[in-house]
């Protein structure tokens, strides 16, 4: 059987009626029989974030909603919680902190259950920290000093490895990221960096995916590129010389194949 779909949103997604990307995970989800799954676990505020999915799910149709409350590795462990999980047709994860995801879920019994699942057709969607967290590589903070020092400093951690070779990054255009993403991938080229806007999603299935949502999606590409030269300033600041990165962007409709990192016809509604 083929591996799952997944919809990874750029975060702040429109909850309600009319908004396309929890429209198109609610159309992708009768697919496979079962309720969908809302993990909270990210959030600071899991039971109001939770209560608003519930909400929005109800409203597009959705029959039966399920709350994964996971707080803890242990709770990650815990076979009622596997049990839930076995029977859900789809999972959506939400936004927050995804080192905080990471630390309650990486490597548990419920990471490797949502990895055999996934791979046996089961559809994830992830928005905000739910999007990055898909990745086995991601961005887990990022800071500029603009004291002394005009300095980029960047944090990586590990995800849940779905995708192995992207490296997601949300809220794009929004909270002005390229820098960062760009600073990640020049010192792991071997990531294709996916830079997504609020309200704009990617729908990954196979080698491709298509691009669903409001704004855009950009994906830089350092394969053929190389990091060139790297100064460090008498006051600490940092500034990279790259060169041969490819950018792409996309909007609504468009796609991307992963496998020869090239931009597909535009999908015909």
């Amino acid at each position: 059987m083929d591996s799952g779909k997944l919809l990874i949103i750029g975060g702040k997604e429109e909850k309600c009626k009319t908004g396309d990307i929890l429209n198109a995970f609610v159309e992708l989800s009768k697919e496979r029989e079962g309720a969908i799954g809302i993990l909270p676990t990210a959030s600071s505020i899991p039971d109001e974030v939770s209560a608003a999915y519930v909400d929005v799910f109800k409203k597009l149709g959705v029959g039966e909603v399920e709350v994964i409350s996971v707080d803890s590795r242990e709770k990650a462990d815990d076979p009622v919680i596997l049990n839930t999980v076995s029977g859900l047709a789809a999972l959506f994860i939400t936004g927050g902190d995804q080192k905080r995801l990471s630390d309650c879920i990486r490597n548990t019994k419920l990471h490797a259950q949502l990895t055999d699942m996934w791979k046996s057709g089961l559809l994830i969607g992830g928005t905000s920290a739910g999007a990055s967290i898909m990745g086995e590589d991601m961005i887990i903070y990022s800071e500029m000093k603009n004291n002394d020092e005009e300095r980029l400093l960047i944090e990586m951690g590990k995800g849940f490895g779905f995708e192995k070779n992207l490296l997601i990054d949300q809220h794009f255009s929004q909270r002005a990221r390229f820098g960062r993403l760009i600073g990640a991938i020049a010192e792991n080229n071997e990531l294709v960096g996916i830079g997504i806007d609020e309200n704009t999603a990617i729908l990954v299935k196979g080698d491709q995916f298509e691009v669903i949502g409001e704004h855009q999606v950009f994906v830089i590409d350092g394969k053929n590129g190389s990091l060139v030269d790297f100064i460090r300033s008498e006051n600490g600041g940092e500034e990279l010389t790259i060169t041969d990165f490819k950018l792409h962007a996309l909007t609504k409709g468009y796609c991307f194949n992963l496998t020869s990192r090239k931009i597909m016809k535009r999908k015909e509604a």
